[in-house]
């Protein structure tokens, strides 16, 4: 088993679906971990698209990376610019990667409608959902 991180600003979003659909679509090949740089509680939109998509990532939490059990990682996965450019140390041969998603909350920020709103979140969800799907060979291996 290899073991994921997937790191993101805030835990909340992005990286709690790419845990969620790690753990459902790849877990026989990966242990999956999410965290952010800062730690912004979980998004109650990501957690309801996620239960559309069958996957329950209620129990999942919003973590910062030092929060971690001490795990060696093979890969960590950037979701999103500010956790690229402010990702932390991970001694050991890790492999980094950068997959950039867009921010559902930033999409949906103006929607004039919830329908709307979750409309964003789908689309994200589903793309990434794609990616982990793909997982581990789109990471080069």
């Amino acid at each position: 088993m290899k073991n994921i991180l997937f790191l993101c600003t805030g835990n909340s979003c992005r990286s709690q679906m790419a845990e969620g659909f790690a753990r459902a679509l790849r877990g026989d090949v990966l242990t999956a971990y999410s965290a952010g740089v800062e730690k912004h509680g979980m998004n109650p939109r990501a957690v309801a698209v996620m239960a559309e998509a069958g996957v329950d990532i209620s129990g999942q939490s919003s973590k910062l990376v030092s929060e971690l059990p001490d795990v060696a990682f093979d890969y960590v996965v950037t979701l999103c610019g500010s956790a690229h450019d402010l990702c932390p140390f991970f001694p050991g041969p890790v492999k980094k990667v950068h997959v950039g998603f867009e921010d559902p909350p930033a999409l949906a920020a103006g929607a004039a409608s919830e329908e709307e709103a979750l409309s964003h979140y789908r689309r994200v969800r589903d793309a990434i959902r794609d990616f982990v799907a793909g997982l581990p060979e789109n990471l080069g291996e």
